[in-house]
């Protein structure tokens, strides 16, 4: 398994960023972050997505944080897809308001021996506590995109 470095927090720009490089093709790594019975898979416990295409909505559910709905942002297969998730607040008028919402984006490389994976995920800006909410997402990153390589490392 290749050893990829943690993710970063841009405090100026609002952002977490990682990077990592997966032993799999672009196509097996896209169907991996795309399609909800891989997704459940490596993130979180629950997908639930109708379609890959922009506009197309559905959810993801994690285990003591609850179940956030999503709506994909950006779709260029298989090299970038985009997701925005709103904060999971059920008496929320509309979850993907920036105020109440982040977008992360994943871009697909072919590189020697497989494909190297980047997210980008911003918008924290505007959160009530964006320092808080980096830092959180910073550490799930880490955990979720490891959990992605170990999924493909066992021959999903």
């Amino acid at each position: 398994m290749t050893e990829n470095e943690s993710s970063i927090v841009d405090s100026d720009d609002f952002t977490v960023r990682r990077t990592i490089t997966i032993a799999a093709s672009i196509e097996k790594v896209w169907a991996t972050i795309t399609e909800a019975t891989h997704i459940a898979r490596w993130f979180g416990q629950s997908a639930v997505l109708d379609t890959v295409a922009v506009g197309a909505v559905g959810t993801f559910s994690f285990d003591g944080y609850g179940t956030f709905p999503m709506r994909i942002e950006e779709c260029d297969p298989p090299r970038t897809i985009a997701y925005r998730w709103g904060d999971g607040n059920p008496h929320a008028v509309d979850p993907f308001e920036p105020d109440r919402s982040t977008v992360f984006r994943f871009v697909l490389d072919v590189v020697d021996g497989g494909t190297q994976l980047t997210v980008v995920e911003s918008g924290f800006g505007g959160l009530s506590d964006p320092a808080a909410s980096m830092e959180s997402h910073r550490g799930g990153w880490d955990a979720e995109l490891d959990e992605l390589v170990a999924y493909l490392d066992g021959g999903s």
